[in-house]
């Protein structure tokens, strides 16, 4: 059975320079552990936006989040940053790996700050990571010697290491080629559907969104459509 691993309730965002400005009004938002969910609308939409909120990087908003069960909304940053660590995996556009770090090390960072394991079962956790992703091989090379695909399947291990709840994805094929894009988009819907991982990605490339399982479009900081399996609801 179906379990909720994301609540959003009457969430409602402000800008206030240069002026007062209203960038989400009151969204409401369920996700369904195992979903993988696309987040599109044109830019200044607010879709980032409310990413930023749902993975509790973003705290001053109206309204309320619940994930794995546990109220967000409220936290102090401390709570929130030990929450996001063992629960949130993230991939953005931009992997944002340490060049001067191996593949494997880069993997390992966020075990090593959840403090949960050994350094020598963190090790195993992270090669076993990159072996998932066909980037075993690689796990002793410098990321900054891989290419750009590459890159991201290291950043996407690096989100998985810790067994999160949900992987949020900010615009995570929107540096790549057709090429690789299509390579990301298959390893998130193995994700979501063998591992039963629940992913939630903004996106602007819409043959990625329509194929996700659920798409949400927001326009003017509303949601204004929702597409399940190619059909509206």
């Amino acid at each position: 059975m179906e379990d909720t691993v994301l609540k959003a309730k009457q969430l409602t965002k402000y800008f206030y320079e240069p002026e007062k400005f209203q960038v989400l009004k009151q969204i409401d938002l369920e996700v369904k552990r195992g979903e993988f969910l696309s987040i599109v609308g044109k830019s200044g939409c607010g879709k980032s936006t409310l990413l930023y909120l749902l993975s509790t990087l973003d705290t001053d908003y109206e309204g309320e989040i619940d994930i794995s069960g546990q109220r967000v909304t409220g936290l102090s940053q401390n709570e929130l940053a030990r929450f996001r660590n063992a629960h949130i995996g993230f991939v953005f556009q931009f992997h944002f790996l340490l060049p001067e770090f191996t593949a494997l090390k880069n993997v390992m960072i966020p075990a090593q700050k959840l403090g949960k394991y050994s350094m020598s079962e963190i090790e195993d956790r992270a090669y076993t990571k990159l072996k998932q992703l066909d980037m075993h091989e690689y796990a002793t090379k410098l990321t900054s010697k891989l290419s750009g695909g590459q890159q991201q399947r290291v950043a996407i291990a690096r989100a998985l290491i810790n067994d999160p709840d949900i992987i949020m994805g900010d615009e995570p094929t929107g540096n790549l080629d057709s090429n690789n894009t299509k390579n990301v988009f298959e390893i998130f819907r193995e994700l979501t559907s063998v591992q039963n991982q629940t992913i939630i990605a903004v996106t602007h490339d819409e043959e990625f969104a329509q194929n996700s399982d659920r798409v949400i479009e927001m326009k003017d900081g509303a949601i204004i459509g929702m597409t399940k399996k190619g059909i509206k609801v």
